[in-house]
Order: C-alpha cells, then structure tokens, then sequence
C-alpha cells in the first residue's frame, strides 16, 4: 500500500468520526420508536454506517 498523506489521514478521521456518529444517532433513534417499519429504517441506517466506517478502517 503507497503511503498516505496528512491530508488523507484528515478526510479519513473526518469521515470515520461522521460514520461512527450516525451510527450512535441512528441506534439511539432506533430504540427509542415504536412503529416496526420506522425502527428498521433506523437500523438499517445504523447498520450501514458502521459498514462504511468499517470499510475506511481498513485505509488506517
């Protein structure tokens, strides 16, 4: 793997941390509703922000 510059390494930490926050969001949101259909969209959501953020791990 070619090195990563300063500026990689910021977008990086900036993208990971957005991810990481809507899955908390996301999660939080999800336990909170009721309604069965509206629950899964957010976990849905959680689910995939934490793949995303997953994936960018891997850059690190």
């Amino acid at each position: 793997m070619s090195e990563i510059s300063i500026l990689d390494l910021q977008n990086l930490r900036h993208l990971i941390g957005g991810y990481n926050t809507t899955h908390c969001k996301m999660t939080e949101y999800a336990s909170q509703v009721q309604d069965p259909e509206i629950k899964k969209l957010f976990q849905d959501a959680a689910d995939s922000a934490m793949k995303n953020k997953q994936e960018l791990m891997k850059f690190l």
